[in-house]
């Protein structure tokens, strides 16, 4: 029987003395969110809103848009179909 360290035998027979280094391709990924075609700021219940940032659920906007808000929505134009549906519901 041999005494000797079994992991000194392995390294004897598989070590190759160098290194090797594996290349991979960076592919660069698109990031893009639901909605990026539609650039606008829809009207949200403000509690919805609020709700939304602790929780992370989605909102539902007065024309129907369904997303979870993360952009600052003074930056955008007002939603035609909201801004028309949020003055017919103040004119009533």
């Amino acid at each position: 029987m041999s005494t000797a360290d079994p992991f000194e035998e392995f390294e004897r027979e598989f070590s190759g003395g160098g290194t090797a280094v594996l290349e991979r391709e960076e592919v660069a990924e698109e990031v893009t969110e639901d909605g990026d075609h539609d650039r606008y700021s829809h009207y949200v219940q403000k509690n919805k809103i609020v709700e939304s940032a602790v929780t992370g659920t989605p909102v539902i906007a007065l024309c129907g848009k369904v997303w979870v808000p993360g952009r600052d929505p003074q930056k955008f134009p007002v939603c035609p179909d909201c801004k028309k549906i949020y003055e017919s519901l103040r004119d009533s």
